[in-house]
């Protein structure tokens, strides 16, 4: 793995596990703050066990919203990240 030149294997597996858990953890929290937003938007009608349609409707939204502007996010982040790397920003001065 790059990054990971000056640990043992051990070491190594410790932090792909640490890491992994963590990229779990990120995930549980953000499905949690994206499903609490939705429902707290959308949701306004508690006399059926069911969605009404225009819920149903708003919370497709609601969530499409959500993962359209994080892909967004992502992208923007990316390409931070080359633009500072093709100017050699990424040098921390380590």
């Amino acid at each position: 793995m790059a990054g990971m030149g000056g640990l043992n294997a051990a070491e190594q597996r410790e932090l792909q596990g640490r890491m992994e858990q963590k990229q779990m953890k990120d995930f549980m929290n953000m499905y949690s703050n994206l499903v609490q937003r939705c429902f707290n938007d959308c949701v306004t009608d508690f006399t059926t066990k069911s969605l009404l349609g225009k819920e149903e409707g708003c919370v497709m939204r609601c969530v499409d919203k959500f993962l359209k502007s994080s892909e967004r996010l992502g992208e923007r982040f990316q390409e931070q990240n080359a633009q500072m790397a093709a100017q050699g920003g990424m040098n921390t001065g380590r």
